[in-house]
């Protein structure tokens, strides 16, 4: 069955972040998830695929997902949109971050548009649910495309792994809560884009995930 939503992942940072391209397939109109670096590279993506760029949209303020935007949005004249507002303080120490991990050229920024659990985005024909999944950090978001059974996760869950919750504003009992209460119910069939390594399913996840399967300790 022919997909209203293609994306392309562009690695970025030493961190090697899962920058998200994506575009509606029946518009050619686009979005970026998380430019956390390398706009140059990102740029010339845009242009290899001929997209036309809408917004950048964030799902946490953590320096390797973010140290793109201000460059970026700057450049192409775009809106951002997210993190929820709780992670105002990750924005507001990007440059501080960008010291501690080794990641250059990053800026402090305020999005166009703080995102709330419940919100919509779109780009084009494209219209993604916003659940906020607090517990990496406090103001995480995740996009859900409900026609194409995607999910683009940030680091809240990955393959085999969650997100790490030591770091300022952490929790693992928010995280677990996010990932059961608000991953899991949109389906076993559902795939996901984690923000660093590969794809996979909640259904996999749930079977298999030591950290917040069915199977694993509380």
């Amino acid at each position: 069955m022919p997909t209203a939503l293609s994306y392309a992942i562009i690695p970025v940072t030493p961190f090697q972040q899962n920058c998200a391209l994506l575009w509606c397939n029946k518009t050619k109109a686009a979005a970026v998830v998380d430019p956390g670096g390398e706009a140059d590279v990102i740029r010339a993506e845009i242009a290899a695929r001929a997209l036309l760029v809408e917004r950048i949209l964030v799902t946490h303020g953590h320096v390797d997902h973010v140290a793109g935007v201000a460059e970026l949005a700057e450049s192409l004249k775009v809106p951002v949109e997210g993190p929820h507002v709780a992670d105002r303080y990750w924005l507001e120490l990007v440059e501080e971050q960008g010291r501690q991990f080794g990641i250059a050229g990053g800026r402090a920024f305020t999005p166009d548009r703080w995102l709330q659990h419940g919100d919509e985005v779109t780009f084009g024909e494209i219209r993604m649910n916003v659940l906020h999944c607090p517990g990496h950090t406090p103001g995480h978001v995740v996009f859900h495309h409900p026609g194409d059974r995607l999910a683009f996760v940030g680091d809240v869950l990955f393959r085999g792994s969650v997100g790490r919750t030591d770091f300022p504003g952490g929790s693992f009992e928010s995280l677990l809560g996010s990932i059961r209460g608000r991953l899991w119910p949109l389906g076993d069939d559902v795939s996901f884009l984690p923000g660093h390594g590969p794809s996979s399913t909640f259904g996999h996840e749930r079977r298999t995930n030591p950290f917040c399967g069915d199977d694993a300790a509380d």
